[in-house]
């Protein structure tokens, strides 16, 4: 990707997250309005679960900015693995949510609650703006290729999954089956944990440098280019959303300097047309000819 078409992305990616922000700052104080004149305890730990997705969107809106930097002395491969890492973030504070509505379903006394019709009618709203708001995001991000929009988007969902089972639990616990509201306050840790193990999945790979091509593939590839002897070396890692591969090819030890750089870039143009390589380093060694 070119620089211009990164700078580019990166500033959409910080509009819609910015955009995200705002409304998860209006999220929060409908759930808090609610939470209070119901004394459900449950939707006042929503509201304090959208506080931490308010934070989150200025946490990842600041790492954008930095992972949209160019590379410099200190990065000489850019600054993309700030935003793997913050996607890594993301997964944690998921791992976070669901550790706390655990201890919340087992520790917490059952109090008399109240169920208004004007604040159900709120949550409702909640709810389907969440799932609009996840659905935008998811789209954005699979357009951009953001995994950090895509991270969120699955965040959102999470939060419309939660808005369904607090209001299943509100609405029932006001009827005095509390038992119900434990059971859904574990049921959405099962899925925030399982949105969370997805993005580890993801992510990992990316911070621990697992190959991002197949090497096996990547070998047979590059021994096909004409002029190339051997391949003695192969290596590929992420960086943010970008591949990066290393080589070390051997080439006819009688060709001329500019007949083994001729060969070393129909490498990289192959790496780049199939693959989609973004940065390519390409050693020569001599190879005798027997």
């Amino acid at each position: 990707m070119k620089p211009t078409e990164q700078k580019s992305k990166d500033r959409k990616v910080q509009q819609i997250i910015l955009i995200e922000g705002l409304y998860n700052i209006i999220v929060l104080l409908i759930k808090l309005v609610v939470g209070l004149a119901t004394n459900s305890l449950a939707i006042i730990g929503d509201a304090i679960h959208s506080l931490t997705d308010v934070l989150n969107n200025v946490v990842i809106w600041l790492v954008m900015r930095v992972a949209g930097k160019p590379a410099d002395k200190d990065h000489p491969y850019g600054h993309r693995k700030f935003e793997t890492m913050a996607v890594f973030g993301l997964a944690s504070l998921l791992v976070v949510l669901a550790v706390q509505l655990i201890l919340h379903a087992f520790q917490s006394e059952p109090e008399p609650i109240v169920s208004e019709p004007w604040g159900l009618g709120l949550m409702v709203l909640v709810l389907l703006l969440n799932l609009m708001i996840s659905l935008w995001e998811r789209h954005w991000g699979k357009k951009l290729g953001s995994d950090i929009l895509l991270a969120d988007a699955q965040h959102t969902l999470v939060d419309a999954i939660t808005t369904v089972l607090v209001i299943v639990s509100w609405q029932l616990s006001a009827l005095g089956y509390v038992w119900l509201d434990q059971l859904c306050a574990i049921g959405v840790a099962g899925l925030v944990l399982y949105f969370a193990y997805g993005l580890f999945h993801q992510v990992v790979p990316i911070l621990v440098d697992g190959f991002a091509i197949d090497p096996d593939v990547l070998n047979k590839a590059v021994a096909q280019v004409a002029g190339v002897r051997q391949v003695r070396q192969v290596r590929s890692r992420w960086i943010g959303d970008n591949k990066a591969v290393d080589l070390i090819i051997a080439v006819d030890d009688d060709l001329s300097v500019i007949e083994s750089h001729d060969i070393a870039h129909a490498v990289e143009d192959m790496l780049v047309d199939r693959f989609s390589v973004a940065d390519a380093s390409i050693h020569v060694e001599p190879c005798s000819v027997d």
